[in-house]
């Protein structure tokens, strides 16, 4: 079974504009809610890729509740802790000249709330594969990936790490699955501005020596590379496609990778579905279905994007 864990969701209220102008009353041109969080993101693409999972976290307050109902509806379990103090986020993300958001802060997530979810995941079993994503709430310690892992450590569970900074360096030596920053978080973590796809290995090795088994690095329009646990070097191009949104595509890229990993094991394979589904999201409004990624894959499966 695949989990997923998204400490704060969030409604993510997204609106176009042809003209936005700070200061001003600006007056939408079209608008959308969708479900937001890494973690959901992932369980939403990895049921498009009939790839079933359960979605952990926590939710609060009426927004919390609409998270839930709409959840039902996505192709996946879920299986939320619900808090007392608070609500979940609304994320206002503004398309316009250029792209701006305001996320909100989330609830109040209590020790006991913790406990409950160390509970569930007290349940997962040799074989499972869990996804921890995304930032952690500020009522959390910055730790708490590493008291996953640590709880976890020794039970046969794949863990992909999807994170930046210190949350990912500080989990490595619990030799994650799999981890996934791109090559801008990646410099920043060495405090080295990468200008070279042999400096990217280079440095995505060093994560690999300090504990990650695979190490995933997206590129965005150059594509991305993978180097496996077996020390094999592999890189994606990116299919042709009009960028239409940033949102959810490394989300995506990495339930690309898990189906196409867990359906046969392949790497290669694995890369080209993660890419995919990471250029297809990119290319679509929302996050992308079965039919735009298995085209794009297709493509990619054409001589010259290997």
């Amino acid at each position: 079974m695949i989990y997923t864990v998204t400490f704060n969701p969030a409604l993510d209220y997204v609106v176009k504009a042809d003209h936005f102008t700070l200061g001003a009353v600006n007056r939408a041109d079209w608008e959308g809610i969708y479900c937001g969080g890494k973690g959901l993101n992932v369980s939403t693409v990895l049921a498009a890729l009939e790839l079933g999972s359960t979605a952990l976290g926590f939710v609060a307050g009426f927004t919390g509740h609409e998270i839930l109902e709409r959840v039902k509806n996505l192709g996946f379990r879920s299986d939320f802790i619900q808090v007392e103090k608070g609500m979940s986020r609304i994320n206002v993300k503004i398309k316009s000249q250029e792209e701006t958001e305001l996320n909100g802060m989330g609830p109040e997530i209590a020790t006991e709330d913790l406990e409950i979810l160390f509970h569930k995941l007290d349940c997962l079993s040799s074989g499972d594969v869990l996804i921890l994503s995304g930032s952690i709430p500020k009522t959390i310690d910055d730790d708490i990936y590493e008291r996953i892992m640590a709880r976890l450590r020794g039970r046969e569970i794949r863990i992909v790490v999807d994170a930046t900074k210190d949350l990912l360096i500080n989990v490595l030596p619990y030799e994650p699955f799999l981890i996934k920053p791109n090559n801008h978080e990646l410099g920043e973590m060495f405090h080295v501005t990468l200008t070279t796809i042999e400096e990217i290995i280079e440095y995505a090795k060093r994560l690999q020596e300090m504990g990650a088994q695979n190490v995933l690095i997206s590129m965005a329009g150059d594509g991305a590379v993978l180097i496996t646990d077996k020390k094999e070097v592999y890189r994606m191009g990116v299919p042709k496609g009009t960028v239409k949104n940033s949102v959810g595509a490394g989300d995506s890229m990495v339930a690309g990778f898990l189906a196409g990993y867990l359906e046969n094991g392949n790497y290669e394979h694995a890369l080209r579905l993660g890419s995919a589904a990471g250029s297809a999201t990119a290319f679509t409004e929302g996050l992308a279905g079965r039919d735009e990624i298995m085209k794009l894959y297709e493509e990619l499966s054409k001589e010259g994007y290997r």
